[in-house]
């Protein structure tokens, strides 16, 4: 196998578990963490406009909004305009999580970066933001469906 591939494959399996662990501890599963983010800064999204902000499926946000929904982190409702629309909307619950969950994905990416230089991180995050572009254009820029 080639060499970035294993190494990133190999990463990306360890650093999902210690996410998934993180958000455990608040009752969630991973990727729901990035369905909130979308809902605190535009409360009331379609499940469409969730999915082309986290570039997944609709189908794949309509599944994690209804395990979402059970939990009581979010609501549903019709838009008032078009009743065709379904609308996500956080409860307290959700609106609640902000802070803890934002806190901890900082506080785990500091831990996971704590041996890398502030110009290392820099570069990081720029190579990654390339090799993220590179990889969508292979794709041509289709959402993802995690499932697969």
């Amino acid at each position: 196998m080639p060499e970035f591939l294993d190494l990133h494959g190999r990463t990306n399996k360890v650093v999902r578990a210690a996410a998934e662990a993180v958000l455990r501890r608040h009752g969630l599963r991973l990727g729901q963490d990035h369905l909130l983010a979308v809902l605190w800064e535009h409360d009331g999204s379609t499940p469409g406009e969730v999915a082309a902000a986290l570039n997944v499926t609709t189908p794949t946000v309509v599944k994690m909004a209804t395990r979402m929904t059970a939990a009581g982190l979010l609501t549903r409702r019709r838009d008032d305009r078009d009743s065709r629309l379904v609308r996500l909307w956080l409860t307290e619950t959700g609106r609640a999580l902000r802070e803890p969950i934002e806190a901890e994905r900082r506080l785990l990416e500091e831990k996971i970066t704590a041996d890398l230089t502030e110009t290392e991180r820099r570069h990081l995050m720029s190579a990654l933001a390339k090799i993220h572009r590179s990889a969508s254009d292979v794709l041509g820029g289709a959402p993802i469906d995690p499932a697969d």
